[in-house]
């Protein structure tokens, strides 16, 4: 199997004259827990189906364990598990009637783990599926591409419709995959608690194009705010070599936000910068809505 389960090659998608995605390299390794970020529109949905064949690219490659996502043997197509925002069920078809049929797909079903989240999200096997509510769907979704214990996990928010304690142990069910080393999640999501809970390496997509791809902590330590005194905006502001955003002054203080370049050693800086400066860490929202200022 190839060293990353995913990965993106100068990938980019185009529709009707509209760039969508441009330029996107990315990768994802065994281990990694992947949480995609980005304001509605930014194309992260388009994202996730590039990466997993289900729309052809309009320039670069996509890959899945070695294979163009275009051309995946069955072999590797059964270690994905893979839940849409709008859920693929057939309506027809009642929860055990949906189970069987995935099963028989999947050697490696877990018939227990189906039994178990079925019973703990109140999932009654006899229920028509096309009777079902928005979150109960989302729970058979995850459920349905989880009970195979696939290598490679992707999300699309799926959480959107779940109630908050459906949504508690869907996420404990994301921790203890995220525990073996040798399997992979890759989820988008709004809710960016969710995403500094589970996340180890964090990507955020703004305008079609990835503005961040790395680890989380390295993303806190990346990027600060600076409180300055009245008048020394611009002075201080002037010692970074990437300011994201500025306020205006407010009570006779200013500040700024700040990403840090490769080269600056932002520990000598705050130190000869004091009296003048003080610096801020940021939580992972704080630094996306800033990102996206």
């Amino acid at each position: 199997m190839s060293e990353n389960y995913m990965a993106a090659e100068r990938l980019g998608k185009s529709y009707e004259g509209r760039t969508i995605l441009a330029g996107i390299e990315a990768t994802l390794a065994p281990g990694q827990v992947v949480g995609l970020l980005g304001t509605n529109g930014a194309g992260k949905t388009t994202l996730l189906e590039l990466l997993l064949g289900l729309t052809p690219p309009s320039e670069g490659q996509a890959r899945i364990f070695g294979h163009p996502s275009l051309d995946v043997p069955q072999r590797e197509k059964a270690l994905i598990g893979y839940v849409p925002q709008r859920d693929e069920l057939l309506d027809s078809l009642s929860v055990r009637q949906h189970l069987e049929l995935f099963a028989s797909f999947y050697p490696e079903w877990d018939a227990a783990l189906v039994e178990k989240l079925t019973v703990e999200w109140s999932i009654a096997p006899s229920q028509r599926i096309g009777k079902m509510s928005p979150g109960e769907r989302q729970k058979l979704a995850i459920i349905a591409a989880l009970a195979h214990r696939p290598a490679l996990l992707v999300l699309d928010e799926p959480v959107a419709s779940l109630d908050p304690l459906a949504r508690r142990r869907f996420l404990e069910q994301i921790v203890q995959i995220s525990a073996d080393p040798e399997r992979a999640v890759l989820f988008s999501s709004h809710i960016v608690s969710d995403v500094e809970r589970l996340a180890n390496i964090i990507w955020i997509l703004r305008d079609g194009r990835m503005r961040w791809q790395g680890d989380l902590d390295t993303l806190k330590e990346s990027v600060v705010r600076v409180h300055v005194s009245e008048g020394s905006l611009e002075a201080v502001a002037a010692e970074f070599a990437n300011v994201v955003t500025s306020e205006s002054a407010r009570r006779g203080r200013s500040s700024f936000v700040a990403l840090r370049d490769q080269h600056e050693d932002w520990a000598a800086l705050e130190q000869a910068l004091t009296g003048r400066a003080r610096f801020e860490k940021l939580g992972l929202e704080d630094i996306f809505l800033e990102l996206h200022s």
